[in-house]
């Protein structure tokens, strides 16, 4: 082959790899629009957390004692910001918001949505004693069953409570949104952080 087709070939490889970034991320962007919408219609949303450097909780974790625990750094607490000034910018009105006690999902909602956050024990971690996670996954669905509005319902937890909810493993300060269905509630689409 001369460099001419070499080069040839090599546009057209790169041209077919931005069609097919392109068209994959089409489904995201219309599944973030249909989760807007649904959140525009009294649906709930859970977000993971922002971004907290580590995995699980160290040793000798407390509630209560931040200094215990992992907790958002720098970039988590821009992310945070980010997710309420995406509701602002869409004129969202947001009826509660609710949080796990652990601190970096209180520091996440209350950077979103300032002077608005309750806790919400049904929505505190598992991880560490998944024996929990059926009481507690029973607890969250009866706080989403009960939520009738008006505005969006807002819920900061960890990915263990989302993934047992929707059976969706979120990325750091993901949003999952929830619409209430007939038999329950279904997936409405994701808002990425």
């Amino acid at each position: 082959m001369t460099h001419r087709m070499v080069r040839r070939v090599h546009h057209w490889a790169l041209a077919i790899l931005m069609l097919l970034a392109l068209l994959h991320s089409v489904p995201a962007i219309a599944a973030e629009e249909d989760g807007w919408a649904a959140l525009r219609a009294g649906g709930v949303v859970l977000f993971r957390h922002a971004i907290a450097p580590g995995g699980g909780d160290p040793l000798g974790m407390r509630l209560g004692d931040c200094a215990t625990q992992r907790n958002l750094d720098t970039v988590g607490r821009a992310q945070a910001r980010r997710i309420g000034e995406a509701f602002s910018a869409r004129g969202l009105s947001v009826g509660r918001v609710l949080t796990s006690q652990w601190c970096r999902t209180r520091e996440t909602a209350e950077l979103a949505f300032p002077g608005r956050t309750e806790d919400e024990p049904a929505f505190n971690s598992f991880f560490s004693d998944r024996s929990r996670q059926d009481t507690q996954t029973a607890a969250a669905r009866q706080v989403l069953d009960a939520w009738r509005g008006p505005g969006a319902l807002v819920i900061v937890t960890h990915q263990v409570n989302i993934t047992a909810l929707t059976g969706i493993v979120p990325a750091s300060g993901e949003g999952i949104v929830l619409a209430r269905t007939p038999t329950g509630w279904s997936v409405a689409g994701r808002i990425l952080p």
